[in-house]
This record gives structure tokens, C-alpha cells and sequence, in this order.
């Protein structure tokens, strides 16, 4: 049950970019396919997606030709191979992809990393229910818990406050129409959806994320993500 209350009319889509290389994760293929906990690592992903009933469809954005996920009619999720060379290119594509399986300009879309694959049901239910009566949209986000150390030739130049950082996560979540036209416009590299609607001189709304909820980058990742997924099963 929802914590505020939804227009009827309003709907949910997820889109999840999963057309990047992972090279820095240091395997023999996409690390979103790597297995994690006896899964492919974007399984994981699409489970936590699959389990949250206020989405109308997920879509799946891989590279072209990218054949290595196979729809599942009763999952909730489709694939689509328009990824493009960039995060934000992937994005854009999905986003018409979603207005040909019928989402318009005043749908929210929920853009996910397909390597964030210990998000929850619970915690994308609650950038639902923040967001969902906002004028701009938001991400889950979580506070900087360390020291910011600002650097320069290798040592450290200066040390930064940490009291107003705060780490991007994902989803983050916006009309499909406003960020479609932020990404549109926006001139510059944008690594994920929010800088883009910032570019536009609006504000995301931060929503507390989990520290669970990181991005698996590095080898060393793996074996944390596969901890925390396995200790979940064991519950």
C-alpha cells in the first residue's frame, strides 16, 4: 500500500540501460551478466523491479544485437537492443521506445543502473511515493558518510564539508516528457538523469537511499554484492 495517494490516471515505467562494456569490472563479458549469487547479475535487478506493483512495464535497453536476455511474458519486463554509445544515448532511445509501448509525457520513468542489483522493492516503492506528487521528480540518494578530501598530484589539496554531499543513486524519476527534453538539450556529458534536468535550472528531490544500493564496478564488488544477496536469502 502506497503511503500517499496516486492519481488513477498516473503510471510507472522503469527503464534500465544495460548496453554498457564494464570494463573496469575486469571480466570476460558485460559485468551486468556476470553471475552473482547463482544469477546473472541484471537478474537480480529485474527481480526487485518485477516485485513492485505500481510499475506498468520494465524496459530492458541493451546494445544492438545483444541477444543474452530472452523477455518473459509473466515477468513484467521487456528488451529492447537500441543502446547507444553513451548512458544518456541508451536513455533517450528507451524513452521512445516507452512512448511506442504507450507511455506519454506525464508518465513517470524509474531509470535504474542495471548494476545496482541489491536495490529492493521497498526502496523504489519509496521514491514512489515521494516523488510521486512532486513538480520535478527525484532520485534515492545517500548522505556522504566519510571525509571529502579534495586532491591535486596525488596528495591532498584541501578537505571538503561533507555536511550538503550526498551520493547519486539510482532509480532516479521524472516525466517521461521533461527528461526527454532535458537530455534533448542539455550540451553537456551527463552521467545520469538527474544532471540533466538540473542542466534545465530544476531541482531533484534527494530521497534516502541504502548504502546496499551501490553500483557494482570493481572486481572486488562482486564478492560484497554476492554476500549481501546470499545473507538475503538466508533470512
Amino acid at each position: 500500500m502506497s503511503a500517499h495517494p496516486h492519481p488513477s490516471t498516473t503510471r510507472y515505467w522503469a527503464l534500465i540501460p544495460c548496453a554498457g562494456s564494464g570494463t573496469r569490472a575486469g571480466g570476460a563479458g558485460p559485468k551486468q551478466y556476470q553471475p552473482v549469487a547463482g544469477l546473472p547479475m541484471v537478474r537480480h535487478t529485474l527481480a526487485a523491479f518485477s516485485a513492485v506493483p505500481q510499475l506498468q512495464r520494465t524496459l530492458v535497453v541493451v546494445a544492438p544485437g545483444d541477444r543474452f536476455l530472452q523477455p518473459e511474458a509473466s515477468a513484467g519486463w521487456v528488451v529492447a537492443d537500441c543502446g547507444g554509445d553513451s548512458r544518456a544515448a541508451s536513455v533517450t532511445n528507451g524513452l521512445a521506445v516507452l512512448r511506442s509501448l504507450g507511455a506519454t509525457d506525464d508518465d513517470w520513468v524509474l531509470v535504474h543502473d542495471a548494476a545496482r542489483c541489491l536495490v529492493t522493492p521497498a526502496q523504489i516503492g519509496r521514491l514512489i511515493d515521494s516523488c510521486a506528487l512532486d513538480e520535478v521528480g527525484g532520485l534515492l540518494a545517500l548522505k556522504l558518510p566519510d571525509t571529502l578530501k579534495q586532491e591535486q598530484g596525488g596528495r591532498v589539496a584541501a578537505t571538503l564539508s561533507r555536511s550538503d554531499k550526498w551520493l547519486a543513486q539510482t532509480p532516479q524519476m521524472f516525466r517521461l516528457g521533461l527528461l526527454q527534453r532535458a537530455l534533448l538539450q542539455t550540451d553537456v556529458d551527463v552521467t545520469d538523469e538527474s544532471s540533466a534536468i538540473e542542466a534545465l535550472g530544476l531541482a531533484p528531490r534527494l530521497v534516502n537511499g541504502s548504502a546496499q544500493n551501490f553500483k557494482v564496478t570493481y572486481p572486488e564488488d562482486f564478492a560484497l554484492a554476492e554476500a549481501v544477496l546470499r545473507a538475503r536469502g538466508a533470512l
